[in-house]
């Protein structure tokens, strides 16, 4: 994958395994931090990516690789976004340009792209269940590797995280869990637990006394005298800080560590390697370090396009985006509705809800990365008659689907799920593609599902919602810009279950959901062409679906064509196929859709050229199918 116009810097380029780093002298690793911070910055101005995350982790994946030996050792990065520099010392340097592009090396740790990439991710709060899972097997198989979990601070607002920190001490004896302390998981950190990392970073009391404690204990030579201080350090460490939390866990505690002291860093992992007994390794770091733009709006350089090195500057997007839309259209129905609050789960960002948080500070609410909270959180403000709109990526809202059962539809409660990135998310790839929410979710009953065609039609379905006092529902829309249409001034509530008729005439129909509704337009002009006419539907409505306009196209056709930026599994396709069965229409369907398998990552272009999804692949499919009927 080396482009011949990517060249690595001198120290880099030595650097073919881990077994490389190792040989460096100690002098050198401060020059090698600046050269990966420079690739880093240079390569992923052109090809996009999460820049901040990586330049914050830089000494410390210097320190890990040089103290542990992958993949002997397990290494686990929860989410795995800052996973870049890892990549780039167990041989993937040369190839850090292809990132996150089509064909390139993921964006994120993939057990099939590398041995050293011990567990795969994309979602926060995998690393920690995930490496006490990998320590119990090497407890039973008798053997005797590291295993060490690197959380984010954010990470610890997950739920999995703290099922996982309550096992650690029970499962296992050799253990390590660092956590990253940077304040930030995509956005600001909010709640108590970030609260109480923030007050250990502050106990220099503790850290004073700590350090002339241990140099007292060392200085003594009998053992028993070395317990009993190290007992009454611990008794002392109790009532300064408010480590108890920890150590009630059975994990021992070092920190707070300078993060970016590779020196330091080295010698704590060390210490951690060699203990036999589970330890926490508590880190500060700064996320975007070395690159001012970067540093200065970690938001915006958590997961970044293209952008200029000299300034960090991005260009503008062409049209309003989906997530931008949705933050004004709520924005402006909560200025006329005291009871709308708005919720999500440490994504006011890229959610757009930002914007609902500035003029509704009061009844917006960042639960963390905490999905399944954030449902039920709504659920317990709907049951009390106020009208909450979670928004939440539809790839991690798939966390949700017990809570969107068992305590919105079986309850009636009027939550509004709002799903963004829902289709493709080309460049994160199958970790974060929403391909999954309408197998997942159309067969809960009681619930209202949809999907607008383009930005406008966004704002009515959202007026839609606001109206659905009697039963949950969900909406989804996709990542990205908008068809460039201008939003409604006044969005209006639409028919519950009806879909809309584009083009009336012809002898197949496209029943084309969201954004694929382009696509459609694009094919029945193609087939026009050919002497096809087709009817074109945008369907809207996933559920209930509009059975009556269905059977009316499936009477007067020849070939049913579904069209949906989602897996054809479970999908849209299938509740048209289910329906027709149901009202015994022998009417063939055509679905149209992603097949039954991971999608990877790249751009949308060519992933819907590789998997069929093209305007002129559907028009093959479509006549081959017409040509065996005929």
């Amino acid at each position: 994958m080396d482009s011949p116009s990517f060249k690595l810097p001198p120290l880099l380029a030595g650097i073919q395994s881990p077994a490389d780093l190792k040989k460096l002298p100690a002098e050198q690793l401060p020059a090698l931090a600046d050269e990966v911070r420079k690739v880093l910055i240079n390569t992923l101005s052109t090809t996009g990516g999460h820049l901040a995350p990586n330049l914050g982790v830089v000494e410390l994946s210097i320190a890990l690789h040089r103290v542990f030996d992958t993949p002997r050792d397990k290494i686990l990065f929860d989410v795995s976004h800052q996973c870049y520099v890892h990549k780039m010392f167990t041989g993937r340097a040369a190839a850090l340009n292809t990132i996150r592009q089509f064909g390139g090396i993921s964006g994120f740790c993939k057990r099939s792209e590398s041995e050293h990439d011990a567990f795969g991710a994309g979602h926060a709060g995998t690393a920690l269940s995930a490496g006490v899972g990998m320590a119990a097997a090497r407890d039973l198989m008798g053997d005797d590797f590291n295993v060490i979990s690197v959380v984010g601070d954010g990470a610890f607002t997950c739920g999995t995280t703290l099922e996982g920190l309550n096992n650690i001490s029970t499962t296992t004896r050799k253990f390590i869990l660092i956590l990253n302390d940077n304040e930030w998981s995509i956005d600001k950190n909010v709640g108590a637990l970030s609260r109480y990392f923030s007050s250990l970073q502050e106990t220099d009391t503790y850290a004073w006394l700590r350090d002339r404690a241990k140099k007292f204990i060392e200085r003594l030579a009998g053992r028993d005298i070395k317990e009993q201080a190290s007992k009454l350090l611990t008794a002392a460490r109790g009532l300064i800080t408010p480590l108890s939390f920890f150590q009630e866990l059975g994990l021992t505690y070092y920190g707070p560590i300078d993060g970016h002291n590779v020196n330091r860093l080295e010698k704590v992992l060390r210490i951690a390697a060699r203990s036999q007994e589970p330890v926490i390794l508590h880190i500060i770091t700064q996320k975007g370090k070395g690159y001012e733009p970067a540093a200065a709006n970690p938001t915006k350089f958590h997961g970044v396009g293209c952008y200029e090195v000299s300034d960090g500057s991005t260009a503008a997007s062409p049209t309003i985006t989906y997530s931008e839309t949705f933050g004004r259209c709520v924005t402006a129905l909560a200025a006329d509705d005291p009871a709308i609050t708005a919720i999500t789960a440490a994504m006011p960002g890229g959610t757009r809800l930002d914007i609902f948080r500035e003029s509704f500070p009061r009844r917006f609410f960042d639960v963390g990365i905490a999905e399944e909270h954030a449902a039920i959180f709504a659920c317990g403000q709907a049951s009390l008659g106020l009208k909450p709109y979670l928004a939440v990526y539809s790839t991690f809202m798939q966390r949700c689907v017990d809570m969107i059962q068992h305590d919105a539809a079986l309850q009636s409660l009027p939550v509004r799920f709002c799903m963004d990135r829902a289709g493709l998310s080309p460049d994160d790839g199958p970790t974060h593609h929403g391909l999954f929410d309408i197998s997942m979710m159309r067969c809960i009953p009681n619930l209202i599902m949809m999907q607008p065609k383009d930005e406008a039609e966004l704002c009515h379905m959202l007026a839609t919602m606001q109206g659905i006092n009697h039963c949950p529902s969900a909406i989804r829309y996709p990542r990205g810009c908008g068809e460039g249409v201008e939003l409604p001034a006044e969005p209006q509530p639409l028919p519950i279950g009806k879909a809309e008729v584009l083009a009336a005439e012809g002898q197949v129909a496209l029943f084309a959901l969201g954004n694929m509704n382009s696509v459609a337009a694009q094919v029945r002009a193609e087939l026009a062409a050919q002497g096809i006419d087709c009817a074109h539907i945008n369907a809207r409505f996933i559920k209930p679906l509009d059975t009556e306009c269905l059977l009316q196209f499936a009477a007067q056709c020849k070939l049913i064509v579904t069209l949906e930026d989602h897996s054809i599994a479970g999908g849209f396709g299938s509740a048209v196929q289910e329906a027709l069965n149901t009202a015994c229409c022998g009417t063939p369907v055509l679905r149209i859709g992603w097949g039954d398998t991971f999608i990877e990552h790249g751009s949308l272009q060519k992933l819907r050229a590789k998997h069929g999804l093209t305007p002129e692949a559907i028009c093959t499919s479509i006549r081959n199918r017409l040509q065996s009927l005929s």
